[in-house]
């Protein structure tokens, strides 16, 4: 037996890798990153140098936010549509982007152990994508992406069911309990049977009693806040002379590649500068219009997404929040109430709340048969999200663990399984 294996959830927004003693039967490390790149290169030279996780982000500011930045990488890779990106003089297809963050992880992990670890369980998620080829061209690009970070035994675990046997850790009787992993991607969803015993038995497909998923997630929550509050600001329902004495509202399609870090990953930067200038002129040089300018040219996105998480992060626990942004000449400043938020991510909430019914429908199972729900993920502590459990579950049911490191520690026990 192995002495050390590592389990590794690649998320959407952060990634965890957790160390597993397989003698001591013990998590001995577990290693958190933010899921993101960033690409800077040097005046004068082709040298082109990558940073991963929170030196990316410190590299991204301390380089006036110039250079590629990429977050949510996670998301392209059930897109048949992406090939691969050119960053400088290098392409990079999906698998090459993830293989970046993995390897990262697994030199932090090595270094901390002082040796090479070839094993890993490695998270993926119900689904990917509902189209079962995206799903698979998903795990199989992950697989590569495992393999060229230096893995040679890859197994993967369904992220809820690694959840499930973190939780599972904690417990002193038997429970059916059902596991809400709500990342930034997806919300995933699995009922399995638990006990303080089980985790001895060394098939649990029993236990598993249903399992599902839908691609919506914390992305998704900031998405609809950028489009339905933000846009305006950059000039979302301006009008334009079309032609002499003929008003129209600016295309929407100006607007469509902010909305979402998926998008503003991969757009072709210059070809929509030509755009917003020329629908600059028509709206007689319109401010809101150069604040769309001034957020692509100097590569705002993240600052202004991370303001968009910080509200969000906010709301959880308090039912007022300032959203306030200002950089490079723009100032938006709004009051943000958690009843108007819930309001705006209403739309997402109620597709997970209609998706969780039909899962629980299709596979027999009522709210009276849970008697617990977990909740975890990066995204489980939107208030709207807490709610819809304790309305179909009750409040007595809801738990949570570790919200960015459950997952990992649970890839990793599930060695034993």
């Amino acid at each position: 037996m192995k002495k050390y294996i590592y389990g590794i959830d690649f998320g959407t927004t952060n990634s965890a890798l957790s160390i597993l003693d397989t003698h001591e039967n013990k998590i001995v490390k577990t290693f958190n990153e933010a899921s993101i790149l960033f690409f800077i290169q040097a005046q004068n030279s082709n040298k082109v140098s990558t940073f991963v996780g929170q030196p990316a982000i410190d590299a991204y500011l301390s380089n006036g936010m110039t250079g590629r930045f990429m977050k949510s990488v996670k998301r392209v890779l059930p897109r048949t549509s992406f090939i691969d990106t050119r960053v400088y003089n290098q392409k990079y297809t999906a698998a090459d982007l993830v293989t970046l963050i993995l390897k990262y992880l697994k030199g932090k992990a090595d270094n901390f152990l002082n040796e090479e670890i070839s094993e890993i369980i490695l998270g993926r998620p119900v689904v990917f994508d509902e189209d079962p080829i995206k799903d698979q061209l998903a795990q199989d690009r992950l697989r590569k992406a495992a393999i060229n970070a230096g893995f040679i035994d890859i197994t993967f675990q369904m992220e809820p069911i690694a959840a499930a046997y973190a939780y599972e850790r904690t417990l002193l009787k038997d429970e059916t309990v059902l596991v809400a992993d709500i990342g930034g991607g997806t919300s995933d969803f699995t009922v399995m049977k638990l006990g303080p015993e089980k985790y001895k038995t060394p098939d649990r497909t029993k236990d598993i009693v249903a399992q599902g998923g839908i691609y919506i997630g914390g992305d998704s929550f900031d998405s609809s806040f950028m489009s339905s509050e933000l846009t305006p600001y950059f000039g979302k329902n301006v009008l334009y002379e079309s032609s002499p004495g003929k008003m129209l509202e600016v295309p929407g399609m100006l607007f469509d590649s902010i909305t979402s870090w998926e998008k503003m990953n991969f757009f072709n930067v210059h070809k929509l500068v030509r755009e917003i200038d020329r629908f600059y002129t028509y709206t007689r040089q319109n401010e809101k219009l150069l604040n769309l300018k001034v957020l692509i040219e100097k590569n705002l996105g993240y600052s202004l997404f991370r303001s968009i998480e910080k509200t969000k992060i906010e709301l959880s626990g308090t039912d007022d929040s300032l959203f306030q942004f200002t950089n490079e000449g723009i100032d938006i400043a709004t009051d943000v109430t958690i009843d108007g938020y819930n309001h705006i991510i209403g739309g997402s909430i109620n597709k997970i709340g209609n998706y969780l019914d039909s899962f629980l429908v299709r596979n027999e199972i009522t709210a009276a048969e849970i008697d617990t729900v977990f909740i975890t993920g990066g995204s489980a502590q939107v208030r709207a999200l807490k709610n819809l459990m304790i309305t179909k579950f009750g409040d007595g049911k809801l738990r949570s663990g570790d919200f960015l490191n459950s997952v990992s520690q649970g890839l990793a026990w599930s060695y034993y399984n």
